[in-house]
């Protein structure tokens, strides 16, 4: 294995599938799809499979998301990668077409799309413009679209593969601020599933949940709080839709307290959901989740970072759920 950074993971994955499929193709607006790794070749996938299947478009989310929803009707396997400014733009797009016409074909119609959406993850300079990372909520809410939000570069690659070879439509999630994290990944193709949690640490006092951006503070504080005694067990939810709800009520029937944390907005942020879902299942559990608040990010630094939610947040709230 070598170690890869999260977007070099992702298009290697990609480039993988593109050379078994010369069906495949690419649709990309501003960015784009070339990766760079210290002692690696440079992947470039419009300089490998040319301009028509990977094509640079106009600045046109919705009919980005059509177009590749028309390929996949076809019969062609079809990704769109859409970053931060126009995230939220091909919703309508999605939500009304996408998750719905395998089921109003009765099935005959595949989709085999996969709709990459680069999120900032609430990062401060960006403003409320920019900066909205609730859009994983917007999208695990639609029903037939399958929504996952990987954190490391191995799930990266992983799900890519599995979102390109699956049937139902798929948003692929990943936080702007993940783009450059690096860990040892496999050279080989490889398929990690879309429906289940990874338990990161386990422990027998505290369930901590998050996904995404969220995850490196999770990290960080389930390490200090190991250190001072506490066993806690970390999740990953890595797929919103479909959620693994029998991972999480397995953790919190064991550890009887549940925290979640999440960069979306406070209301029905994913750590709602997943209170939910352990609460339906789970007697004399105590529960508790940290979000982002329901207010739009401001630009200032200094500002943002007073709102966002970190490690040290974690550390409070588990410490009073475990008193």
């Amino acid at each position: 294995m070598a170690r890869k950074s999260f977007m070099y993971s992702v298009l290697e994955a990609v480039q993988y599938e593109m050379r078994q499929d010369k069906n495949m193709i690419w649709i990309f607006e501003l960015t784009p799809p070339v990766a760079s790794n210290p002692g690696r070749p440079v992947i470039n996938l419009e300089t490998e499979f040319g301009r028509l299947r990977v094509a640079n478009t106009g600045i046109d989310e919705n009919w980005m998301a059509g177009c590749v929803l028309g390929a996949g009707l076809a019969g062609s396997k079809a990704l769109t990668y859409i970053p931060y400014q126009g995230a939220c733009m091909p919703f309508q797009m999605i939500q009304n077409h996408a998750g719905k016409l395998r089921s109003m074909t009765g099935g005959d119609a595949a989709m085999p799309v996969v709709f990459i959406m680069e999120m900032t993850g609430q990062t401060a300079g960006f403003a409320g413009q920019h900066s909205d990372y609730e859009i994983d909520t917007y999208y695990a809410h639609i029903p037939g679209v399958k929504t996952v939000i990987p954190s490391t570069p191995a799930d990266a690659k992983g799900m890519m593969a599995s979102a390109i070879r699956d049937p139902d439509p798929v948003v692929f999630l990943y936080a702007a601020g993940l783009r450059e994290l690096v860990e040892e990944v496999p050279d080989e193709q490889y398929l990690t599933p879309l429906n289940k949690a990874a338990v990161r640490t386990t422990g027998s006092d505290l369930t901590i949940v998050s996904s995404g951006a969220g995850m490196p503070d999770v990290l960080d504080a389930t390490e200090k709080l190991q250190k001072a005694g506490m066993k806690v067990e970390a999740i990953d939810l890595r797929c919103l839709k479909p959620m693994d709800t029998e991972t999480l009520v397995k953790s919190v029937q064991k550890t009887k307290r549940l925290l979640t944390f999440d960069q979306s907005y406070y209301t029905l942020c994913p750590g709602a959901e997943v209170i939910a879902r352990v609460a339906e299942n789970v007697d004399g559990a105590k529960y508790k989740r940290i979000a982002f608040p329901d207010a739009p990010p401001p630009a200032a630094p200094e500002m943002f970072n007073w709102m966002r939610p970190n490690a040290d947040h974690i550390i409070a709230a588990a410490k009073k759920l475990v008193s």
